[in-house]
């Protein structure tokens, strides 16, 4: 036995195969709910696997998850690994133009999509030349395209329950598509053992990783239940994947719901006594603040032990709010990466007074992004890490060479985020290079600006950008969406807000009011659009 996924996954199954393994609530507030057990969700999984092994999709081949997140996410992904076919991510957001790219990026052969994308599907197909077998959840829309899909009900009842599956590696490949916000989609090629030791840790994200494969089941074995993890974000994003697979590999319960809905999030937290919420940043934390002190106030979150961010930070002031409510609630800014798996979490002092700071671990390090040699104390630097790291990215050697280098016999990815190390090793994040604003020759980065803004009792949410301008290169732009109920502050009332918790160079010059945020399905900024925003007000 290797550190392959389903292998894994298998191991568990095994020795606790009645135990409740997954809960789906695709209409949350009516109380139904699909629960299957350790051994459901294997006989599920070897269904569809054995349906694509039949159909001729081949073992190393890449099939497409185009989903919202429900059972047949996961069965799915579970089924290419069992059978060695390559599972690839599909941002759902995406329209034709850019699913046609990434189809034939991604070099895809199959895809599994939701009925309600058909149009979008239907409409990239012709632009690709590889993609031969579709699977199709659900039923499309009456005024929808033909597409010739298989019904994943007749997929799945085609297949056989049992494993039969050929031996797996710990060489198998799972790739997480990253980017489309800042940048064309990248496929990040991860070999399993590598993102089970850091993007899974080991089987054991908080204590010590497994020592062999065979550790994991038999930690499960001698372990009890009582766990329910509950990733609220979208699966086709790597956070909440990885939180899926954590929670199988401890032996304990999932929870999915098909989209975020913030009182309805609330309500199965008590109503399944979760215990562990994973999300994105304040756009997903803000929402059940307001929940709570409006049409859910006292919802029971006795059992709530843990909310973790991962992919956007929560700011000091939406952490204190909600610490409020939930004072026996642990609050962690995990800090990871599509291409590094898990840095480290924020301390407990971050904030914008101090700047984002991580106790990262001790794979991690911040290095001059040219020698790769660690940086001295206070100097800043990129982040990176070594060990298990990805391979590289898929069909892109260009940007390959330039992310990923060895050190010696280490192989290391280097981050795009810019940071100094303190000389206790705690290092601060100053913000992604690719967003750093250089105003006047001083350099801003968007988050420590971000971060000032929402401690603004009227902001609610905010981006921030830089804007060309004749005297500075780029002045700073802050686009803000005001909290429902109270005015609009005035630039001037932001930028003296500012005064007290930023240099000067990094106060706003300008402010765009707009009705929101846009953001992923995550909660990931996208600062292209905060950037059009800005530079369209700032036109004459």
């Amino acid at each position: 036995m290797e550190y392959n996924l389903a292998d894994l996954f298998e191991s568990v199954v095994d020795v606790v195969p009645e135990r409740e393994a997954l809960v789906y609530l695709d209409h949350p507030g009516t109380g139904a709910a699909h629960r299957l057990t350790y051994a459901q969700v294997d006989a599920a999984a070897n269904r569809i696997a054995h349906h694509l092994l039949d159909v001729g999709v081949r073992p190393g081949e890449h099939l497409g998850l185009h989903l919202y997140n429900g059972v047949e996410y996961l069965q799915t992904l579970l089924g290419c690994l069992k059978a060695r076919i390559v599972p690839v991510n599909v941002n759902y957001r995406y329209v034709e133009e850019e699913l046609a790219y990434l189809y034939r990026d991604a070099d895809l052969v199959a895809l599994v999509f939701d009925a309600e994308f058909t149009g979008r599907v239907a409409g990239a197909l012709p632009q690709t030349e590889k993609l031969r077998h579709l699977v199709r959840v659900g039923a499309p829309p009456q005024d929808a395209p033909a597409v010739d899909a298989v019904p994943f009900a007749r997929a799945e009842a085609a297949g056989s329950p049992e494993r039969s599956f050929p031996d797996r590696s710990a060489d198998d490949l799972f790739i997480i598509y990253t980017g489309g916000t800042t940048g064309m989609p990248k496929g990040v090629m991860w070999r399993q053992e590598d993102l089970f030791f850091s993007g899974l840790g080991g089987g054991a994200p908080t204590g010590e990783p497994v020592a062999r494969p065979e550790e994991l089941a038999a930690r499960v074995a001698a372990g009890g239940d009582g766990i329910t993890f509950f990733p609220t974000a979208p699966l086709m994003h790597g956070t909440s994947t990885l939180t899926a697979f954590i929670g199988f590999d401890f032996g304990q319960r999932v929870v999915l719901h098909r989209k975020f809905a913030p009182h309805e999030v609330l309500r199965t937290i008590a109503a399944e006594k979760v215990t562990s919420v994973s999300l994105v940043g304040d756009a997903m934390l803000r929402p059940l603040i307001d929940a709570l002190n409006g049409p859910l106030a006292g919802t029971d979150l006795s059992a709530l032990f843990s909310v973790s961010s991962s992919g956007a930070i929560m700011s000091e002031t939406v952490r204190a709010q909600f610490a409020a409510l939930a004072p026996h609630v642990m609050l962690l800014n995990n800090f990871g990466s599509s291409e590094s798996g898990f840095n480290g979490t924020a301390t407990d002092d971050s904030g914008p007074e101090r700047g984002f700071r991580l106790r990262v671990n001790a794979r991690t390090a911040v290095v001059d992004p040219v020698t790769h040699e660690p940086v001295a104390v206070g100097e800043p630097g990129r982040i990176a890490q070594r060990g298990h790291v990805p391979l590289g990215y898929y069909n892109d050697p260009a940007k390959t060479a330039g992310t990923f280098f060895r050190r010696g016999e280490e192989r290391w990815v280097l981050l795009g985020d810019m940071a100094t190390v303190d000389d206790e090793g705690v290092v601060t994040v100053l913000g992604r290079g690719s967003q750093c604003i250089n105003t006047g020759g001083e350099k801003v980065y968007p988050e420590e600006v971000e971060q000032a803004l929402k401690a603004h009792p009227h902001v609610y949410d905010a981006l921030v950008a830089g804007v060309p301008d004749d005297q500075w290169g780029h002045r700073v732009a802050a686009v803000v969406q005001v909290r429902d109920g109270v005015r609009a502050p005035t630039l001037d009332e932001i930028r003296e807000h500012c005064r007290t918790k930023l240099a000067g160079y990094k106060i706003p010059r300008q402010l765009v009011v707009a009705d929101e945020i846009q953001r992923s399905p995550s909660g990931k900024a996208d600062y292209r659009w905060a950037r059009a925003v800005a530079t369209r007000a700032a036109a004459p």
